[in-house]
């Protein structure tokens, strides 16, 4: 019985997939970009914290931690930079997690909202 309930969200996974795959160069460019804020964080971090932090900010890899706990606003608390530099960079890198993650939601977004009227507009006709 469950199982047929779900045939009613076919259609829209159907669309949402058509939409992914429309935006593919875009989805393609912005999950780049987030790569490269990603890399350019935790270098920064591991260069400005490192020495007064080396058991949290002693390595690129482990600064990325910090950077992806950062970037994706989930923030857990754990590990975060003890310098005013430090602090100043770790705002910076916040705020661009802001940008990154709406930047594919507003991609996927348009493009779904796109499918959906085109299939509005077949019916129609």
């Amino acid at each position: 019985m469950r199982l047929a309930r779900l045939g009613r969200f076919s259609k829209a996974l159907r669309e949402l997939g058509h939409a992914v795959r429309l935006r593919q160069f875009e989805l393609y460019v912005s999950f780049g970009l987030a790569f490269l804020v990603l890399l350019t964080s935790s270098i920064m971090l591991y260069l400005l914290e490192g020495g007064v932090q080396p058991e949290a900010f002693g390595s690129v890899l482990r600064s990325m931690w910090w950077s992806v706990a950062t970037l994706t606003t989930v923030g857990y608390g754990d590990v975060y930079p003890v310098t005013g530099l430090g602090r100043f960079f770790a705002a910076l890198t916040a705020l661009s997690g802001i940008g990154i993650i709406a930047m594919p939601t507003g991609i996927m977004a348009a493009a779904f909202s796109e499918a959906m009227q085109k299939n509005r507009r077949e019916k129609d006709d």
